[in-house]
């Protein structure tokens, strides 16, 4: 445990802080496994419209900094490479 004053706020900050990024990152591979999901059943319509609520998902991680822009267009990519095949 942290002694120090301001020790003790920076851990009580870095809890915050991984909580908030834990449902960050939750809900973005959420949003992706839906997409997954519904292109493994060959609902094109189900899959277009998952991707549609993935990709500002994705999007708003790279900007709080919980995933790097290249993996994140990656992620893009590849999801909507799924939707192609349907």
């Amino acid at each position: 445990m942290a002694n120090s004053l301001s020790a003790r706020k920076r851990a009580r900050q870095a809890e915050k802080n991984r909580r908030r990024n834990a449902s960050q990152r939750s809900h973005v591979r959420t949003a992706i496994k839906n997409v997954l999901r519904a292109s493994e059943k060959a609902d094109k319509a189900a899959a277009e419209s998952a991707y549609k609520a993935a990709v500002p998902a994705i999007d708003r991680s790279v900007t709080k900094g919980l995933m790097p822009k290249n993996t994140a267009a990656r992620h893009k990519s590849r999801l909507n490479s799924h939707i192609r095949e349907l």
